[in-house]
């Protein structure tokens, strides 16, 4: 248990304070429930005096309503601070997964399975946000109100206080026995948790698939193992909880009885006044009522503890190097030194040299799988190389934060992703501080301005997640226009023209002149006329390159003159 409660403690960070004082704000609020006790006292010792005036109902109303007042004021202000803390804890901790995502090589999401981060992201936290620090607040102030009261028994008699004392370290141990073998069942509930989010995001992504293929109900088996998984290992956890509470139920009912029993031996044996007897039930029924709250706290602890060992995991994620530091280059040339990646086993690049000057064109072309894009995602350090080294400006990549390299660079994907948000913020997105006019203006380069406008609410308008209620020709405008903003020394296009309208391919070649000028740009590009306008191309083959003018090129290359033929071949082909 205090494993689990220094684990929540330390999870909680700059919310730790809160969570102090909802603890501390428990206990005073215990304190309060004693005014509640001392009106009770005073009724009962009234009738044991046979006093009838008002002074016994006042004094015992006075009371009551100070313990009242103060245990509502007192409970709304612990509420506060441990929602506050198990809000703020659970954010904080999503903001640091963006953070580290934002450093994991991209190689990692080809070679992973996202449910655990997807599922950590959402079910898991949401549990620390729900039950962190309350459940913590839930068992600290109902030992400290069980203790109290306890005090109070002892006071009346140190027999009864010893009864309750045996039932509370037995209902504990009982408690304790329950958590420890809940420790093996609650990880594979909260794995089992983050597989469920996964195929459930899986197989909303791709319903227009399952239904395209009338695969509704039949090609979910994965979804229902998921669900099927995630309710066994949730039955598991309760058929452990239920006869554990049945045992601690006959505990508490049978030392009840016993306290009782012994309140009435005493007070016919006259060790004990009526009203003292009354009042040590009394009270001792409030420790366990106060220990019963302990021991459901005790049960959720687990669940909360390995929810957190599970959000921990994010912290071994493989990140790239953090001791790049902020650099501006003096130029944009790119230097690539004898350069080697391999995806797993799988070699992509073996030995590659290539300089690419500043403020020039290179294309890569080549075969699907040649290396072309992760060439150019290596030069924007998605992933790091394995021999050689990459430079902007004469300094490594490696060397810059990857912040600092990043504002350097804007890439155009052939695949669009846009965010749920409004078309102006998804514009502005490298250059969150751009005014409307700014965002006008790069619309209007990338040839988008006018479908915007035509749209129910212009600029505000909110699109679907992923893009999803734009066409492919639109997505890729919009992405184009996103990287004219942001207006960075070096362009990498990937295929950016690939999804664009034929009747707007003229307008978007001016666009590109005004994207490009003055810029380091590296295209992968399979367009004739594009890969002819290069200063220089360079053809991926087998984990090799060779570089030179498309004249150059068509005179010594095998490979280049095969790509371009089949080029042509395919430009003039007609159904």
């Amino acid at each position: 248990m205090l494993e689990a409660i220094k684990k929540i403690i330390s999870f909680s960070g700059r919310e730790k304070s809160k969570i102090y004082k909802a603890i501390i704000i428990s206990f005073f609020k215990s304190l309060f429930s004693m005014f509640r006790m001392a009106a009770i006292y005073f009724v009962l010792l009234a009738f044991e005096e046979g006093n009838t005036t008002m002074k016994p109902v006042w004094t015992a109303l006075a009371f009551l309503g100070v313990s009242i007042a103060g245990q509502l004021i007192l409970k709304m202000i612990a509420d506060l601070q441990a929602v506050h803390a198990g809000y703020f804890m659970s954010a904080y901790k999503r903001l640091e997964i963006a953070e580290r995502l934002k450093k994991v090589p991209m190689g990692y999401f080809n070679d992973n399975n996202l449910e655990q981060i997807t599922g950590t992201a959402t079910t898991v936290l949401d549990v620390v946000e729900n039950q962190g620090a309350n459940v913590l607040v839930l068992i600290l102030s109902g030992l400290m109100n069980a203790v109290v009261f306890l005090i109070c028994v002892l006071c009346f008699d140190w027999r009864l206080g010893l009864i309750e004392l045996i039932g509370m370290t037995i209902y504990l141990l009982i408690t304790s026995s329950m958590e420890k073998k809940s420790r093996s069942l609650s990880p594979v509930r909260q794995k089992n948790e983050a597989a469920l989010v996964s195929k459930v995001l899986e197989s909303l992504q791709g319903m227009s698939v399952i239904k395209s293929f009338n695969l509704t109900g039949k090609g979910d088996e994965a979804l229902k193992k998921a669900i099927d998984d995630n309710r066994d290992s949730n039955m598991a956890l309760e058929r452990l909880f239920i006869p554990y509470g049945e045992v601690q139920g006959v505990v508490l009912g049978a030392f009840k009885a016993l306290l009782l029993l012994m309140a009435v031996v005493l007070f016919i044996t006259g060790n004990m006044s009526i009203t003292y007897a009354l009042m040590s039930v009394i009270i001792s029924f409030q420790v366990f009522a106060d220990i019963e709250q302990t021991g459901a706290g005790l049960t959720v602890l687990r669940v909360v503890s390995s929810s957190i060992e599970e959000a921990e995991k994010v912290n071994l994620l493989p990140v790239m190097d953090e001791n790049g530091k902020e650099f501006t280059p003096g130029n944009h040339g790119i230097s690539i030194d004898h350069v080697s990646f391999a995806y797993g086993e799988n070699e992509i690049l073996n030995d590659v040299s290539l300089e690419i000057p500043e403020n020039t064109m290179t294309a890569f072309v080549g075969s699907s799988g040649a290396g072309k894009t992760t060439l150019a995602m290596l030069i924007a350090r998605f992933w790091d190389v394995d021999k050689g080294s990459i430079s902007i400006g004469g300094r490594d990549v490696r060397d810059y934060t990857l912040e600092s390299l990043m504002s350097q660079i804007s890439v155009v994907f052939q695949n669009v992703y846009l965010f749920a948000d409004t078309i102006e913020n998804n514009i502005k997105f490298g250059m969150s501080d751009a005014s409307h006019e700014q965002v006008v203006a790069a619309a209007k380069k990338a040839c988008c301005h006018d479908f915007i406008m035509s749209l129910p609410d212009g600029y505000s308008t909110v699109i679907g997640e992923g893009g999803a209620t734009l066409s492919g020709g639109e997505k890729q405008r919009i992405s184009i226009a996103r990287a004219i903003l942001k207006d960075a020394p070096i362009i990498i296009l990937d295929e950016a023209t690939a999804n664009v309208d034929p009747e707007n391919e003229d307008k978007l070649t001016a666009a590109f002149d005004a994207l490009t000028e003055n810029k380091t740009v590296i295209m992968i590009a399979h367009r004739l006329k594009t890969i002819r306008n290069a200063d220089k191309i360079v053809v991926l083959d087998g984990g090799s390159i060779s570089c030179g003018t498309h004249d150059e090129l068509m005179n010594t290359s095998t490979k280049y003159s095969n790509f371009i033929r089949l080029r042509e071949e395919a430009a003039n082909w007609k159904m």
